[in-house]
């Protein structure tokens, strides 16, 4: 176990992250992440900051410590160009002691994943009136997302955080969205398999918008039904399960065909 700020973090080696602390006073450290990246909150006079860095060996990773840096790299333009009121807000990027960190402005909210029961269980009290505005949130950043010509890749439960005092909805992680057309390139692709479509599985296939209406369709069973997938769990009318349903066929072609079309039938159902 090493510290920082007296805040414990966890390497699979040692590793001197001291130089975080030109971004502020560490409060806060997320090192259970399987992406390489190692997080931080720190507090600079007034300020929070969320700090994302690779370059360091986390525990839970098993690429390469390039490969990490690499996709960290990547995420920027992504950031850049997919600007949005529910998107946590990027500053500013840099090569530093050997790797490469993203500074964002810190978010106070709780995330709705799985891994954080307690904040979950608070996600989960809270109305269907309020979950279902966090879901339209969700609907129409993913409707921009295709606007801008992306698609979504590895957003599940744990990209989503409410900030009960503000009462917003954040999306905190879209390091792999893509630009289209996208092909799978390796199977098995990253995400959680609650959220994952068939395609998403498949060598060679093509990774679309109707890809992210079967997202759309998982995470309304996320927030609904507690990710399972029958009527019985589903605690929305049986017209909106009926939407909801239809987004997460096997077959694509049974699908939705685009995030508007789902949106549409959605709020369709919404008025019954």
């Amino acid at each position: 176990m090493q510290y920082i700020n007296d805040v414990p973090y966890k390497l699979k080696s040692a590793f001197d992250l001291s130089f975080i602390e030109k971004y502020g006073h560490v409060f806060k450290v997320y090192d259970d992440q399987d992406s390489g990246n190692i997080c931080f909150g720190v507090k600079q006079k007034n300020n929070k900051y969320f700090i994302k860095f690779a370059g360091a060996p986390t525990e839970q990773y098993a690429g390469s410590r390039e490969d990490a840096i690499a996709r960290l790299q990547a995420s920027v333009s992504i950031y850049e160009n997919l600007v949005h009121h529910n998107v946590i807000k990027f500053i500013r990027s840099e090569e530093i002691n050997s790797g490469f960190a993203m500074i964002f402005e810190w978010i106070d909210g709780e995330c709705m994943g799985r891994m954080y029961p307690q904040s979950r269980r608070k996600f989960m009290q809270m109305p269907y009136s309020t979950r279902l505005d966090v879901f339209d949130d969700i609907l129409s950043f993913h409707a921009y997302v295709v606007a801008q010509g992306y698609v979504a890749i590895d957003f599940y439960d744990a990209s989503i955080m409410y900030d009960f005092e503000a009462k917003k909805t954040i999306i905190c992680d879209i390091d792999f969205y893509s630009k289209m057309p996208y092909t799978n390139k390796i199977g098995r692709m990253w995400g959680s398999s609650r959220f994952m479509s068939p395609e998403e599985f498949e060598l060679g296939a093509t990774i679309d918008e109707v890809t992210n209406v079967y997202l759309m369709g998982a995470t309304s069973f996320a927030l609904f039904a507690e990710y399972d997938r029958t009527l019985e769990k589903w605690s929305l009318s049986e017209d909106l399960y009926k939407v909801a349903i239809k987004a997460v066929s096997n077959e694509r072609n049974q699908r939705q065909q685009s995030i508007e079309q789902f949106i549409e039938e959605w709020n369709e159902a919404r008025k019954k």
